[in-house]
């Protein structure tokens, strides 16, 4: 029998899945100088995402839910700020993530954080 948690159903969540495993892989080319900074830093706030998801989709109201997607797309917002230090702003001097990667998990930031919003706006009840 192949049960599914109600989490798992949510394409946000899937697409928070996915953007950790990129970031995950992205981080590899980071210095081993880094691995208790900004690679353990990135790759903390990147299963954030997903884990703040599930935990709010577990917490049975939509209320809660609402809080914990946003709660998720705060860490969506540090990981881009973390790649954004590794580089756009030091690729050059250090060489910790190249450009183009760096890029990629920026644009797949924007998505996700749209479908996140758009969630949390159908989410909440309009006044």
């Amino acid at each position: 029998m192949d049960s599914h948690f109600p989490f798992e159903q949510l394409d946000v969540y899937q697409l928070s899945v996915a953007y950790a495993t990129q970031v995950y892989r992205a981080t590899t080319t980071f210095p081993d100088t880094e691995k208790f900074g900004l690679t353990n830093q990135m790759r903390r706030a990147a299963v954030s995402i997903s884990l703040n998801i599930a935990e709010g989709r577990g917490r049975g109201g939509d209320r809660e839910l609402v809080r914990y997607l946003m709660i998720a797309r705060g860490s969506l917002f540090e990981v881009v700020a973390g790649a954004q230090i590794a580089g756009a702003q030091i690729a050059e001097q250090l060489g910790f993530l190249n450009v183009e990667a760096a890029r990629t998990l920026r644009q797949d930031a924007h998505t996700l954080s749209a479908k996140l919003m758009t969630l949390i706006k159908r989410l909440t009840p309009t006044s």
